[in-house]
């Protein structure tokens, strides 16, 4: 053989989410549908032209952390602090709510007290990546609208630490002390940071005039910042994902977005797209066929309860209904 084993399956991939891309392009939906398609058809239950999803996980992962580090250079930090309100208090209502509502839902199906816990903490996050791609398709990141959301977003992402120590809890376990202060001290390390980036009226990154003379430096040095700001919080037990978006706010409040824009945008878009292809591979339509009615029933009541109790929650705190 002339060529490596794994180039026609990389081929394969690579057509795969054009042709279905350009079909949703011309249907008007967004890419990320594309992506998850693509991955049902390339996965183990399409034409099984990659058996196992676990081999994209990594892959996946620094996709998330492209895809939050390019919106922390996006978002407007003195407008998403003022917008506190919003996010916090609005997010806390909807957890509460939420997953007060599956708990009585377990109840009237006599499902286990831990079972209803998480399956409400579950059903009251949204996924980051996903709403945020979307964002970013509509053009609304650095909107009002936007702002709200990755607000939320944040906070949904921060409430996910006192969650697994909940789940942990009703499962018997026992809480892990020194995980806990670790995470203490990364969530205030992290507060005074972005407070020390408000109060800063200018500041440049470490080594910015050698840096915009050389390219090829450039994306090893924007890299850096991104994974090495993830690095920082997933040693602190918190979301890599929240290092990256803490790292693309410093980016922002340096004023240096539009050089590292133009280095890393083409890896954005690829890790991204594997990201979100590893997911559709994951789909079971067997499964799916067996607990069709099911699925159905809950996906339904997902969109319906959240919708409302988040636009009544939204209506609450000030933000119009449209």
């Amino acid at each position: 053989m002339h060529m490596d084993s794994l180039m026609p399956t990389l081929t394969a991939a690579v057509l795969a989410i054009l042709l279905i891309g350009l079909l949703m392009h011309k249907l008007r939906q967004p890419q990320v549908v594309a992506y998850l398609l693509a991955g049902v058809v390339l996965g183990p239950h399409g034409f099984a032209l990659i058996t196992n999803p676990s081999d994209l996980t990594h892959l996946s992962s620094i996709g998330v952390l492209l895809l939050l580090f390019f919106i922390g250079m996006e978002i407007s930090l003195p407008r998403l602090l003022a917008n506190w309100r919003v996010a916090v208090i609005g997010t806390l209502l909807q957890i509460i709510i939420t997953t007060a509502i599956v708990v009585l839902l377990g109840y009237w199906l006599n499902w286990p007290f831990p079972r209803s816990i998480l399956l409400g903490f579950v059903v009251s996050l949204s996924s980051t990546a996903v709403v945020i791609k979307i964002l970013q398709g509509w053009k609304e990141i650095d909107s009002e609208v936007g702002s709200n959301v990755v607000g939320v977003l944040l906070i949904q992402d921060l409430a996910i630490v006192p969650m697994m120590i909940i789940i942990n809890s009703l499962g018997g376990g026992e809480p892990n002390i020194q995980e806990l202060s670790l995470q203490v001290i990364g969530g205030l390390g992290i507060m005074l940071l972005l407070a020390w980036v408000i109060t800063k009226k200018t500041f440049h990154m470490p080594f910015g005039k050698w840096l915009k003379k050389d390219h090829e430096l450039q994306v090893f040095s924007a890299l850096v910042l991104c994974f090495g700001m993830a690095l920082i919080t997933g040693l602190f037990s918190l979301s890599s994902a929240l290092g990256a978006f803490v790292a693309g706010i410093l980016i922002s409040a340096a004023r240096e977005t539009k050089w590292v824009h133009q280095r890393l945008e083409p890896f954005h878009v690829v890790f991204v797209a594997v990201f979100f292809v590893s997911i559709g591979m994951l789909v079971d339509f067997n499964f799916l066929k067996d607990h069709i009615f099911v699925i159905f029933v809950l996906v339904a009541l997902s969109f319906i309860l959240n919708t409302l109790i988040n636009a009544v929650i939204m209506r609450l705190l000030g933000v119009d209904w449209r």
